[in-house]
């Protein structure tokens, strides 16, 4: 096998070195918000001056900065936005103007640049074009009535069909899922797909680098893509270029690159995690290409994930996931139809095999909806029996907190399970504000004692079942592109609940009164509340 030269080794070590996190300060959103807190402070000492100097112009000033602000509320309440996402910003604004505006235009809308925009509704409808031009017109799915508005909304609303070939596998964490993804490269033939938030140097990247290497050099064709922003501390500048030097047939695309001056863009990061392997099997889940995922380094304890691994025509939505980006910035298009393959039906890309039903789907801040949510909301809201959520973080909007309320106060047995060892600081205080309103209308809490917590999983009644990247915060539902599946009819929705069952035994059940507050930090936490979406 070809192994990487010990001269490129010593070259990613020696740039390893170039640290970029300074960069971080730039869109780190505390060190953002705490500036724009200080400049609010600054314009709130010109009005005194102001005053002082003469009354009658401080008046003026503060009347006029007033007016414009109640402008812009109104322009805010007049949106077609979440009721709760907009009273927050509405609270901000006329509080703080001075930053509340300029940053309700960075986070409050989550769509990216009107450029952004437009290179990838491109990239979306001509790959779209190809697609069905491939494949002829999908039949529709029938299904059970409310499982099928479900899928209906998913194909809609996010474009990806639901599929009833194949099949999904889960595993329970990274290290379990790395052997089998170590040996489906191995296999690869005619090309190989990466798209992940966070890759970086260590065991698991070297181990898939070198396996990329030799497939490359028997002519297989491998596509990465990572986030820049995401690979800010573990990769060095320019690092695609790298990637592309080592062989002709590699070919790599940094999304979104991080750039000196803030930018309203730099909102949207790729927070996918996608691989595919000759669009016959494709794997997702939480994981990304670090060593903490397959527990060969330790951050905050042991760091659980989930994955699965898919097979069947449903790959073929993977692939088309991964093309629009790459398409939409990539100077060096591709052809979908290169990537897309026939299937032994004749190119059916749908067959009929009992309940089975699996539909990969992915969310992005382009539009006015968010697909993720819709399908965690539904699953919740259909649910008769249970349902069970691993989630990194837990910072809910009214509407999602409302829709677990609703299903547990029915009678429906909800879960969550967070982590007991944080990462930010900041957001596991929100978390955990979250607590008592849930656990008050009887859903319980579960926080992960050996460490972080990481996966983004949801079953339900033994039927349904979805894994992907969208954590059950506002950044994952609005701002970030994501992926997941939607599954139901097969073992590995077992095997999820197995899963969530072993995990109770080894979390924390938090009670009504965990965690402790005082009435400072119950006010803390109502401040926190109003600048949820800023985290």
């Amino acid at each position: 096998m070809r192994r990487i030269s010990e001269k490129k080794k010593k070259w990613i070590e020696r740039t390893a070195k170039n640290d970029r996190s300074y960069k971080l300060f730039l869109y780190n959103r505390l060190f953002l918000f705490l500036l724009a807190v200080a400049l609010q402070l600054c314009v709130y000492a010109l009005f005194v001056l102001l005053f002082a100097y003469d009354a009658t112009v401080g008046v003026a000033v503060q009347v006029t900065a007033e007016i414009l602000a109640l402008v812009f509320v109104f322009w805010v309440i007049n949106r077609n936005d979440r009721p709760s996402t907009k009273m927050n910003w509405v609270i901000i604004v006329l509080i703080a103007p001075v930053f509340g505006v300029p940053f309700y235009l960075s986070y409050g809308r989550g769509k990216p640049t009107k450029k952004m925009n437009e290179k990838i509704q491109r990239a979306k409808s001509e790959n779209d074009e190809a697609f069905f031009s491939f494949y002829g017109a999908l039949p529709e799915l029938k299904t059970q009535e409310r499982e099928g508005g479900t899928l209906r909304y998913t194909a809609v609303c996010g474009g990806y069909p639901a599929f009833r070939d194949g099949g999904v596998e889960y595993f329970k964490s990274g290290e379990e899922a790395f052997p089998v993804m170590l040996d489906e490269l191995k296999r690869a033939e005619k090309f190989i797909l990466l798209d992940y938030f966070i890759i970086a140097p260590g065991k698991m990247w070297e181990s898939v680098l070198n396996i990329l290497l030799e497939k490359a050099s028997r002519g297989v064709q491998v596509r990465i893509i990572y986030d820049d922003f995401g690979c800010i501390v573990t990769l060095p500048p320019k690092y695609d270029r790298y990637l592309e030097s080592l062989h002709e047939n590699i070919k790599c695309l940094s999304f979104n690159k991080v750039v000196p001056l803030f930018a309203l863009r730099m909102n949207n990061r790729d927070h996918r995690k996608i691989l595919v392997i000759d669009g016959k099997v494709a794997f997702t889940g939480g994981a990304n290409l670090a060593d903490e995922y397959i527990a060969e380094k330790v951050r905050f304890g042991y760091w659980k994930d989930s994955l699965v691994k898919v097979t069947g025509s449903s790959v073929s939505s993977f692939t088309r996931m991964f093309f629009y980006l790459w398409n939409a910035f990539k100077k060096e298009k591709e052809r979908l139809q290169d990537f897309l393959i026939e299937y032994e039906d004749g190119g059916q890309v749908r067959g009929e095999r009992g309940s089975f039903i699996v539909q990969p789907y992915d969310d992005s801040p382009l539009d006015s909806v968010s697909v993720g949510e819709t399908v965690y909301a539904d699953i919740i809201d259909r649910a008769k029996k249970y349902v069970w959520i691993f989630t990194p973080y837990l910072v809910l909007d009214d509407f999602m907190r409302a829709s677990l309320c609703r299903a547990s106060l029915r009678g429906v047995d909800i879960r969550i399970v967070t982590p007991g060892v944080p990462d930010k600081k900041a957001v596991y205080r929100m978390t955990r504000a979250n607590y008592e309103t849930l656990m008050k209308a009887g859903v319980k809490i579960y926080e992960y004692t050996p460490g972080f917590l990481h996966a983004k999983s949801m079953v339900s009644d033994d039927e349904c079942a979805v894994v992907g990247t969208i954590n059950l915060d506002y950044r994952s539902l609005y701002l970030h592109f994501e992926n997941a599946v939607y599954f139901s009819g097969c073992e590995a929705v077992q095997a999820l609940k197995r899963d969530c069952e072993e995990t109770f035994a080894v979390s924390k059940l938090c009670s009504k009164e965990y965690p402790k507050r005082t009435v400072l930090g119950r006010f803390v936490d109502s401040v926190l509340r109003v600048f949820e979406t800023l985290f």
